[in-house]
């Protein structure tokens, strides 16, 4: 399921996810203060455009206060919207793991500071 289910999910929600966090990750390295936050959009930029294989350990303890800070400037509208999309993909049987790699994707889009990816072995 991994390589088929992150080739269909970069054609129907990757690309346009991975383009909005690297959009987002450049405008804020433009400015010197948001250069942190800006490598924490690249990062999820990495995982939205291929998250099949791969999962989020989150690490709230690591940078508390730049966590807040994520989640009050941008973390619950990215959220928000994937939360919205694992809505949308879970009316369906097939869209269930789609709907699942949404929630792991707001999950992290939450709280992505002292967050690592790590890579799942089959």
């Amino acid at each position: 399921m991994g390589t088929l289910g992150n080739i269909l999910w970069f054609l129907l929600v990757g690309l346009v996810s991975w383009l909005s966090w690297i959009i987002c990750g450049v405008v804020l390295c433009i400015t010197i203060i948001g250069i942190p936050a800006g490598l924490q959009c690249f990062k999820l930029a990495s995982l939205s455009a291929f998250p099949f294989g791969k999962d989020a350990e989150l690490n709230f303890d690591k940078h508390p206060i730049m966590n807040i800070i994520w989640v009050i400037l941008f973390g619950w509208e990215f959220a928000l919207s994937y939360l919205l999309s694992a809505l949308l993909f879970a009316i369906t049987i097939i869209g269930i793991p789609f709907a699942k790699q949404c929630l792991k994707l707001a999950k992290l889009s939450l709280l992505p500071f002292g967050a690592c990816i790590v890579t799942l072995s089959d």
